[in-house]
């Protein structure tokens, strides 16, 4: 299988490995409850996976000076409003562990729960418009730098169950391509069994009560620059993993390191024309 294969190929079936169900539920991995085709996974190449290490400071000034407000406008504009009430009651309910957060990380993981369809789409693909007319700076940076602060240096056990078929080979390097919805639990079986993963992230971060989820779907985000082996593929019902032998396969994946080809693209002028990427 072609590294530079798109995990999502297939463009027509509009696939997304994460799309809303509600804003207060995950968003399941993948859209299509009845694709006949199967997916391959890959490291998708093509996505937009600016981590910003060694430009946290000089993005967050650009954001500020340029971005948001040119972002600010349409769809995100009333996105961006509409998330005002969910930022006041996580504000009002700050525990240990997010107080790093501002405001704007808050608006972000909320605009994210509620509106992550479209932003995720281009998200993946987005990288030849990063430098021009990519439409999500603001969005993107705020809530990568929201999992930063809330991951910690304890590697996370989460689960996902997909409704479509995802193809890959036991030890093949695959990335998600875009912020991945996962849960600590094993029984979401609303969101399919068609293709599940036992995923252990060590960049991926616990929201706890930092979004609008609440405690009873366990979400941990995962960011587009994370890699996973994948360790084992089993039938369902040979799964040794409780809660997950309802499923048609079950991919055991193992995060192995970062990649991040456009580290720092965009964070200033000369970030833009001499970075290069992070592994």
């Amino acid at each position: 299988m072609k590294g530079d294969v798109q995990m999502f190929a297939p463009i027509c079936l509009l696939l997304c490995w994460m799309l809303p169900v509600c804003s207060k539920k995950i968003r399941s991995i993948v859209s299509l409850p009845e694709a006949d085709l199967g997916i391959e996974m890959s490291m998708v190449n093509d996505a937009v996976d600016d981590m910003y290490f060694g430009c946290n400071e000089t993005m967050t000034k650009r954001i500020k000076d340029k971005y948001f407000e040119k972002e600010n406008t349409g769809a995100f504009a009333k996105d961006w409003k509409r998330a005002e009430p969910c930022v006041n009651e996580r504000l009002k309910q700050r525990i240990k562990g997010d107080e790093a957060l501002t405001k704007d990380h808050i608006q972000a993981i909320c605009v994210y729960i509620s509106s992550s369809t479209k932003f995720n789409d281009v998200v993946r693909k987005g990288m030849s418009t990063y430098s021009t007319s990519f439409p999500y700076h603001s969005l993107h940076f705020w809530l990568t730098s929201a999992v930063q602060i809330l991951r910690n240096t304890t590697c996370h056990t989460s689960y996902h169950r997909t409704k479509i078929e995802l193809i890959g080979n036991v030890k093949q390097i695959i990335r998600f391509g875009s912020f991945a919805s996962s849960s600590q639990k094993t029984t979401l079986h609303k969101f399919g069994k068609k293709t599940c993963f036992e995923i252990q992230t060590c960049q991926g971060a616990f929201l706890k009560h930092s979004s609008s989820l609440g405690k009873e779907e366990e979400e941990v985000l995962i960011p587009p620059y994370e890699k996973f082996k994948i360790i084992k593929k089993t039938r369902g019902l040979r799964s040794k993993v409780k809660g997950l032998k309802d499923c048609e396969v079950v991919y055991f994946l193992e995060s192995v390191g970062i990649e991040s080809n456009l580290n720092c693209n965009v964070a200033s002028e000369s970030y833009g024309s001499s970075t290069g990427g992070a592994k």
